[in-house]
């Protein structure tokens, strides 16, 4: 019996341990910040951005006012004149403006700034998914602690178990078959202690990656509270025309839509004339009476056949066009099949899997109850395992709390806004 005190001591003192924390552990609230820090999924969808401005500028420029210096050396020969060839050099300051362009630029420029606004959203969704993977590791963190403390419990009864059956095998009150079962017991239990203990590892490690701090493993993990996880969202049939309007993914898709259809437009401009200013200011080894030092004029381009190049670039755009429309269908689909399956598992882990939790710790506090009458009576010795059993009936409910979080948290990422907008939704919905 000294042995089972000494568990008992053990398995309550690791409870507590697993429950509280330390002070400086860290928050969810302090995880999630660090959403905004230079992931490398983050600074690629940054990069994309940049790119992207970068193109917008350019085509912003492309009427921009252009001087260019030009040297020439030459060599002439004169048709009036001593036969010999002579110097015909010349220096040209050529200055040009386009005036018009039959609206090309504009094209140019419409298509760079929707490129430039699908790549800011997507730098907003990458920050969303950022957060929904901090939290997924996170969680993951706090429910290897909570695992390994139940299985190591597990562990520290069967060990009791085997060392006190050892001393009746030895005195002829149990028989050598029934230890060995005891002994496989208790090994397939550390199997399970262990790799516990390996999962609170890679758990670690994989936060440490999700924070972009690699190598730098957190110690303690604070419990959160997760007071939304009681908000009441509004039906399938109201939220989805909503989450279509506002999902990040789709407005990226639309706004390349709307950049491939900007350039097919300039394209088929290709063929319009433009119209150029140019000033010009040369100076020449040979002076010549046709030769002007300074001269300004308009000067109209009209392509008048280019081939087949313009139409072939037609159709590879239209191609580009049809690819993203099917892209565009096949996402609102998939945004339809996500948010039913969300509001499903929400709903699911509200309505079934939080009570069925809950009876569970009550059914575990009774026993738990009994089995401390029981052991003060010294009646039976079966009360570190009912304490292992009430720490995995909280862990299940530990479990429920943090899917129903990660659920709500993938509800927020696929409409775009904020949980309190949803909630909003759900008041304007009419009552039936």
């Amino acid at each position: 019996m000294i042995h089972m005190r000494h568990l008992l001591a053990a398995l309550m003192l690791a409870g507590t341990l697993v429950m509280t924390g330390s002070a400086n552990a860290l928050t969810l609230a302090e995880a999630l910040a660090a959403a905004d820090e230079p992931h490398p999924d983050l600074r690629s969808a940054q990069a994309d951005l940049a790119a992207a401005q970068a193109d917008e500028q350019a085509a912003a420029a492309r009427r921009d006012l252009t001087v260019n210096f030009e040297g020439i050396l030459r060599q002439g020969r004169p048709t009036v004149g001593p036969d010999a060839w002579n110097a015909d050099n010349s220096v040209r300051i050529v200055a040009r403006k386009n005036l018009y362009d039959f609206s090309r630029t504009e094209y140019a420029l419409g298509a760079a700034r929707a490129e430039a606004n699908a790549r800011q959203d997507a730098l907003l969704d990458t920050r969303d998914q950022r957060r929904l993977d901090i939290m997924a590791r996170y969680f993951d963190v706090l429910l290897a602690d909570q695992q390994y403390a139940a299985d190591n419990e597990f562990m520290a009864v069967a060990y009791v178990a085997m060392d006190n059956a050892r001393d009746r095998v030895e005195v002829g009150q149990m028989s050598r078959p029934d230890f060995a079962v005891l002994q496989a017991r208790y090994q397939d239990l550390r199997e399970m202690r262990n790799a516990s203990l390996a999962r609170q590892r890679v758990t670690r490690a994989l936060l440490a990656n999700a924070l972009n701090r690699p190598g730098v493993l957190a110690s303690d993990l604070e419990d959160p509270k997760l007071p939304n996880n009681n908000t009441k969202l509004p039906e399938y049939e109201t939220l989805l025309p909503w989450v279509l309007a506002h999902n990040r993914r789709m407005l990226v898709q639309q706004q390349l839509l709307a950049a491939a259809q900007q350039r097919l437009a300039g394209l088929r401009h290709e063929s319009s004339p433009s119209l150029d200013a140019e000033m010009v200011a040369a100076d020449y080894s040979r002076t010549a009476i046709t030769r002007d030092s300074v001269s300004a004029g308009l000067i109209l381009s009209w392509p008048l056949y280019q081939g087949g190049r313009v139409d072939a670039r037609i159709a590879r755009e239209q191609a580009q066009f049809q690819k993203l429309q099917a892209g565009a269908d096949r996402l609102n689909m998939q945004i339809a099949q996500n948010l039913l399956e969300t509001l499903l598992e929400i709903r699911q882990l509200q309505g079934s899997s939080r009570p069925a939790a809950e009876e569970q710790i009550k059914y575990r506090d009774v026993a738990l109850d009994r089995s401390r009458a029981d052991y003060e009576l010294e009646l039976k010795t079966n009360l570190g395992d009912s304490m292992a059993q009430t720490m995995v009936a909280a862990l299940r409910a530990r479990r429920v709390e943090y899917q129903l979080a990660l659920a709500l948290a993938r509800l927020e990422a696929l409409a775009g806004k904020p949980l309190a907008d949803i909630v909003a939704l759900a008041d304007k919905q009419p009552r039936g």
